[in-house]
């Protein structure tokens, strides 16, 4: 049925639901894994050059690379995390961090890597801000090559 399992984690409280569904599937079924984190300037938290501009000094841009070195140790070390439990669970498991786009992102991957799944999270957003920002599991369950779980946030 399912052989490759593409987990997309991010860094909020659901990305532990998202791990332990796609996990207990990959046991079940033999499957192997890949965790993918995404790391996109339009999604990540404001930061001292979005409340700058146009006065965007050298200091600022040293912040700046500050903070994004942050986030990119925090998710590969999320990655890393992750991929051991599943390896420590007999799941042959691999992990990528990515930048750019989350949908389109996750869509390429899974198309490039032959996924048969993509298992993601759902927040819910008002109407208004997913017109407004739209939603990336709206894009990848439109615009995906193959089948996709989506794990409701637990709080909804």
């Amino acid at each position: 049925m399912f052989q490759r399992i593409l987990t997309a984690i991010n860094q909020n409280d659901t990305s532990h639901l998202v791990f332990e569904k796609a996990l207990t599937l990959a046991k079940s079924l033999n499957a192997h894994l890949i965790l993918v984190h995404v790391l996109s300037p339009d999604l990540q938290r404001p930061t001292l050059v979005s409340y700058s501009y146009p006065m965007i000094t050298e200091e600022i841009m040293q912040q700046f690379r500050q903070q994004w070195e942050a986030l990119e140790q925090a998710g590969l070390e999320q990655l890393k995390g992750l991929a051991d439990q599943a390896i420590a669970a007999n799941v042959q498991t691999e992990f990528t961090q990515n930048v750019g786009n989350p949908g389109h992102v996750i869509c390429t991957l899974a198309q490039n890597w032959n996924a048969d799944l993509i298992v993601m999270g759902r927040r819910e957003h008002s109407a208004l801000g997913e017109l407004i920002m739209g939603s990336v599991s709206q894009f990848v369950m439109h615009h995906a090559p193959c089948s996709v779980l989506l794990v409701q946030d637990a709080e909804k």
